[in-house]
This record gives structure tokens, C-alpha cells and sequence, in this order.
């Protein structure tokens, strides 16, 4: 979440970073909820201030004033502090739930505010307003009329959606045969490749609590609800480890002479993508379930542009890798998450995209984040700062598996399986 002095302090600022935002937030009552807050603080404090003094007088004294006085003036006088005593009690038992009420009302707010957006990202509304930086790889249609992912899974028995969606309804699959073992091929590299690059690897839970996903910037009950929430538990499916992996470090003070810490999690992801139906979702390019192996970084405000660099070149090295052509975009800021300060994404091709012409699709992102989730969650180094925090998208497999499949097929039907995976799957080619 910003930090509640800056938005009083820059209101006007914030205002119109929440239009370019896209993001319906009313700052004016945040800022009013906050001042009612504020008062009622001071109004309370000032009152069980009052309340200790008086207790402190109610005891026996020692050589004190109240201990000289004649008995009929004790008497009236330790009245007079029960009496009022009791009036501070009763205007504090009334006073406390209208500030509980003015913090949770300003604090709801609060947390729809977006982060800040880096000066130098571009603005728009929507990813056809990203700002294309590159492209590595080179988009060549072949002799023959390439096949969707959907058609060459469909060729060589390799995802069945259909038992995926009567076990466990629409957009959930099984992987079957050599592209499953393609799909861990995946996972195992992204991981070795980046436990190479020195990240410390985490295997994490795969559901998280609520206060640890709204303390890194998800409104999970939202309009757009993508949660899958645990009933009769305050659970949730995670969509991303970036949840696990930030709430490993909630309210903990981090050795500023050890930072950047660098992690690598995988985690199994759940979406509802509520709201996402009419956008693209052919196969598996938007489903309900899937693996990914993801980067993170808490580093120190200073270290923070540095590390999104890195991040960003890791991730072109590891998608070049798999001899895919792909684009890197600087998203604009329309289309950033609530917590991203600045975020790149890279496209990769895909045939099946444009019904057959081709086209980009998303693959990975990587997020700078600045203290926006550190302070949601405490996350601190001993120099008394908050932290920044990262992240960055390896592989998510369904999307990669898309790829592969697409990119690599040849004129009979079959796919070459990329080099650097061959020795991951003991195999060099399905079909």
C-alpha cells in the first residue's frame, strides 16, 4: 500500500496517477476518513491518558495533598474522581468503535490506491497501448499452414480437455504422455537456470491468507473475483507464489548487509478468471490451473531498477533459450497491476493466435514493486526502511507449452522438442 503521509501530501498527484491508472478510487474521502481518524486518535489517547492519571490519583497516598486534607474533603474529592472516572470509561466505550469504524473505512480505501507509476512508463489504456522495446527471434510463416497448439495436441493425444472439464469443469486439463513430461522438463530447467544465477529455491504452499494476499496488493474480493477461496477457512488457492513467497518474510526485519535476497519458487497456480471470458483464452493459453517457476527479489531501494534489469535480461535468456521468437513490451499504465510500479512483459509468437494469422502473446512479466507490498506486510531491513520487492516470471508451463508446440512443429505434424530441454526429457522430437 503508499504510504498514507505521502497521499495527504500529494493528493493531486495521486488523483491523476489513479486515472491513468484506470482505477475508481475517491481520495478526497480516503483523506477525510483519515483526518476523522486522526482526530479520534488524539481524542482517545488524550482520554486514557486521563484515565491512567486519575487511577494513579485514586491510590493511597503517600504524603500527598489528598492525605493532609481533612477526611470529609478526602471523601469528596476521591468522589470526584470516581465520578469523572467513570465519564472518560463510558466517552472511551463510545468513542473506540466509531475509530475502529474510520480506520477499517479509510483503510479499505487505502488499499485501492495503486502504487506509483515510473515516470518513464508509458501511458494508455490497455496492452494495445504497450510500448514494444524489442524483439529477439525472427517470425518466419513456414512453407506449410502452421497448426494451433489445440489441432497438434488433438494430432498426437497430447491434452485431453474434455475428461479435464468433466472431472473438473471448463478450462482444467490433462497433459498426457511426452508433453507432460515436457511440461516438468520445463519446470526443472526454469528452476536449475536460475538456481545458477545464485537464487535460493523454495517450494511453496499452494494456498496462502487473505491478509497475506491483500498485503501484497490483491484485492481477492474484488469486482473480478479470482480467487478460489477454502470455505470455512481464512484460505485461498494462490494464483502466483509471489503471495507465498512475500508473506515468507510478513513483519520480519531483514540484515540490510544481505540484501538483494534472491528466490526462485514453483508453486501450482489457481485463477478464476472471472471476467475473462471474450478475451483471449484458446487451449491453454487461459486456464484454471497451472505450474509456474518465478523470481523474486527484496532488495534495498537503491538496489531495486538495478535488479528489474536483471530480471528482465534473465528472462530473455531463458526464452531464447527455447529458440522461440518473442517481443519485449514496456506496459502501459493502464495496464498495470495495482502493486507494479513498472512492469515488462515479454510476448511470445504464437500461430494459433488471430484465428491462424499469429500473433503476440504474453509469456512472462516481471514487476517492480518499490515498498508498496513491503509495507502492506511489514517487510523491513535493520536500517529501519522498508524493503522493495520484485518479481519476475521463468516459465509458466502452459503458456511455454503453447509455444513450443507452435513454434517448433514441422510440416509432418511433428515438434521438435528445444535443444536445451532435450537431455530434461530423454526424447528429441514428439510425433
Amino acid at each position: 500500500m503508499l504510504d498514507i503521509k505521502y497521499i495527504r501530501e500529494h493528493a493531486e498527484e495521486v488523483k491523476e496517477n489513479c486515472e491513468q491508472r484506470r482505477v475508481k478510487v475517491d481520495v478526497d474521502e480516503l483523506l477525510r476518513l483519515d483526518g476523522e481518524r486522526l482526530k479520534l486518535i488524539l481524542r482517545v489517547e488524550a482520554l486514557r491518558q486521563e484515565r491512567n492519571e486519575i487511577a494513579e490519583k485514586m491510590k493511597t497516598p503517600k504524603a500527598g495533598r489528598l492525605e493532609r486534607a481533612s477526611p470529609v474533603a478526602r471523601a469528596g474529592e476521591r468522589e470526584a474522581f470516581i465520578t469523572r472516572g467513570k465519564e472518560v470509561k463510558q466517552e472511551i466505550a463510545e468513542l473506540e468503535p466509531k475509530l475502529k469504524t474510520a480506520e477499517e473505512s479509510a483503510n479499505n480505501l487505502l488499499l485501492q490506491v495503486p502504487n506509483l507509476t515510473h515516470p518513464d512508463t508509458p501511458r494508455g489504456e490497455s496492452d494495445a497501448d504497450n510500448r514494444e522495446l524489442k524483439v529477439i527471434g525472427k517470425v518466419s510463416k513456414p512453407k506449410f499452414q502452421p497448426k494451433s497448439h489445440v489441432e497438434l495436441a488433438a494430432q498426437h493425444d497430447l491434452i485431453d480437455f474434455e475428461r479435464g472439464a468433466k472431472v473438473a469443469g471448463t478450462k482444467f486439463y490433462f497433459l498426457k504422455g511426452k508433453l507432460a513430461i515436457l511440461e516438468q522438463a520445463l519446470i526443472r530447467y526454469g528452476i536449475d537456470f536460475s538456481m545458477r544465477e545464485g537464487f535460493e529455491f523454495l517450494m511453496t504452499p499452494d494456498v496462502a491468507k487473505e491478509e497475506v494476499m491483500v498485503g501484497k496488493g490483491f484485492l481477492p474480493r474484488g469486482p473480478e473475483k479470482q480467487v478460489y477461496y477454502i470455505e470455512g477457512e481464512d484460505l485461498a488457492l494462490i494464483g502466483s507464489s509471489e503471495a507465498t513467497v512475500l508473506g515468507y518474510h510478513m513483519n520480519e526485519t531483514l540484515a540490510a548487509d544481505q540484501l538483494p535476497k534472491k528466490y526462485v519458487a514453483l508453486s501450482h497456480c489457481f485463477r478464476r478468471e472471472a471476467g475473462a471470458y471474450g478475451r483471449e483464452s484458446y487451449g491453454l493459453y487461459r486456464v484454471h490451473q497451472f505450474s509456474k517457476v518465478e523470481m523474486f527479489a527484496f532488495g534495498a531501494p537503491d538496489q531495486s531498477e538495478a535488479i528489474h534489469l536483471e530480471f528482465l535480461r534473465l528472462e530473455e535468456a531463458f526464452w531464447k533459450s527455447l529458440e522461440i521468437p518473442f517481443r519485449v513490451v514496456d506496459c502501459c499504465a493502464g495496464d498495470l497491476g495495482g502493486s507494479d510500479y513498472r512492469r515488462y512483459d515479454l510476448e511470445a509468437w504464437m500461430w494459433g493466435k488471430n484465428e491462424g494469422k499469429g500473433g503476440w502473446g504474453e509469456v512472462t512479466s516481471t514487476s517492480n514493486c518499490l515498498d508498496f507490498q513491503a509495507r502492506g506486510l511489514n517487510i523491513k531491513s535493520s536500517n529501519k526502511e522498508f524493503v522493495h520487492t520484485l518479481n519476475g516470471t521463468v516459465v509458466a508451463t502452459p503458456r511455454a507449452l503453447l509455444s513450443i508446440l507452435e513454434n517448433h512443429q514441422q510440416a509432418d505434424g511433428s515438434i521438435k522438442i528445444p535443444k536445451v530441454l532435450q537431455s530434461y526429457c530423454g526424447f528429441e522430437k514428439i510425433g
